[in-house]
C-alpha cells in the first residue's frame, strides 16, 4: 500500500490520541489555561471523561478504530461479525469511558439484534470517524469502501446522517489517495449524492470559514459531538490547513469539544494528503499503539 495510505491511518490515529488529555473541555480560555498549546500527548485529568489513561494512548472512539483495524488485518477484509465481536470484546469490562451510544449498542446486542440492526439512533459523529483501516484496505474497491464505510456506522449509530457522512468521508479519502488535493476531494465526495444529510450545507459552511481562526470557527459552527455542528468543523480543519497535519491538529485540540472524533477524520484526510514526511516523528514514536497498528498494516500490505 502506498506511503500516503500508511500516513493517513497513523493520522487518524494520532489526531484521536492528542485530544485525549483535553478531550470535551468546551471552554477554550480554561483549556488554554490548563494545558497550554498542545504540542504532543498529554495525560488526561485523574478526574475527566479519560482519568486513567496516559498520554499517547486512544480515547474510546480510537480503541474502537484500532478493534476495527484489528479485524480488517485479521479477516483480509470487513467483516461487520467479526468487528462486532471484536467491538463488543472491546467493551467487556473497558477501563475508559464509555458513551451513550456505546452503552444503547450494547443493550441492543444483549436483546439479541445481530449488528446490521444494532446501532442507537445517536447522531453523534463518532460513528462516522472510525473508517481510516478501511480506506486503507478497500480503496481499491469503491463499492466495497461505501458498503463497508455504511456498515460499521450502522452497527453503533444507525442514523442516517451519520450512515452518509461515512460514505462521504470514506469517498473524500479515497479521492485524496487518488490525487486530489484534500479540498477538491471533499467537493467530489460530495457529488455522489445522500438521502439524508445535508452535505452541501457542511461543505459551504466548512469551507466559508477556511480563512477564519480556527478557535473562532468551530465556536460558531459548534464544538459538539453531534453531527450537524461536528461535520461543517471538520471540513473547516481540512480545508484550512489541508497540508499542515501538526498545525490541523494541534488546533484541532485548542478549539475545545468533541476534538477527538474530528481529529480522527481531519487527520486522515490530511495525512492523506501529507504522506509519511507530514507526520511529526515524536507523535509517531509516541502512539501507545504503535506496533499493534504497524502489525495489523503490514498483514494488510502482504494481503493487498
Amino acid at each position: 500500500m502506498s506511503d500516503n495510505a500508511r500516513a493517513m491511518v497513523w493520522a487518524s490515529f494520532m489526531g484521536d490520541a492528542l485530544a485525549l488529555g483535553p478531550h470535551w473541555e468546551y471552554d477554550t480560555v480554561a483549556l488554554a489555561d490548563r494545558f497550554g498549546q498542545i504540542a504532543g500527548y498529554v495525560d488526561p485529568p485523574a478526574d475527566g471523561y479519560h482519568g486513567g489513561k496516559k498520554a499517547g494512548e486512544l480515547t474510546h472512539y480510537g480503541d474502537q478504530t484500532l478493534a476495527l483495524l484489528d479485524s480488517l488485518a485479521a479477516c483480509g477484509g470487513f467483516d461487520l461479525d467479526d468487528f462486532a465481536i471484536r467491538w463488543r470484546k472491546l467493551f467487556a469490562g473497558y477501563a475508559g469511558y464509555v458513551d451513550g451510544a456505546t452503552r444503547m449498542t450494547l443493550k441492543i446486542f444483549d436483546f439479541g439484534e445481530g449488528p446490521a440492526n444494532s446501532g442507537s439512533n445517536s447522531n453523534d459523529l463518532a460513528g462516522a470517524a472510525r473508517i481510516a483501516p478501511l480506506v486503507f484496505a478497500l480503496a481499491h474497491d469503491l463499492p466495497a469502501l461505501v458498503d463497508a464505510a455504511r456498515s460499521q456506522a450502522k452497527m453503533t449509530h444507525n442514523h442516517a446522517r451519520v450512515i452518509e457522512a461515512a460514505e462521504f468521508f470514506a469517498r473524500a479519502a479515497r479521492a485524496v489517495l487518488g490525487g486530489k488535493t484534500p479540498v477538491d476531494a471533499l467537493r467530489l465526495a460530495a457529488e455522489a449524492g445522500y438521502a439524508s444529510a445535508p452535505i452541501g450545507q457542511w461543505l459551504a459552511a466548512g469551507l466559508n470559514s477556511a480563512e477564519d481562526d480556527t478557535v473562532d470557527a468551530i465556536a460558531a459552527l459548534g464544538q459538539t459531538c453531534h453531527i450537524d455542528e461536528a461535520m461543517p468543523a471538520v471540513i473547516h480543519l481540512v480545508a484550512r490547513y489541508p497540508y499542515d497535519l501538526s498545525g490541523c491538529l494541534r488546533q484541532n485540540v485548542m478549539a475545545g469539544g468533541d476534538s477527538a472524533a474530528r481529529g480522527l477524520l481531519a487527520g486522515m484526510l490530511v495525512g492523506a494528503a501529507t504522506g509519511r514526511d507530514g507526520l511529526p516523528e515524536p507523535w509517531l514514536a509516541g502512539l501507545a499503539a504503535r506496533e499493534r497498528i504497524e502489525a495489523d498494516l503490514q498483514t494488510l500490505d502482504v494481503r493487498s
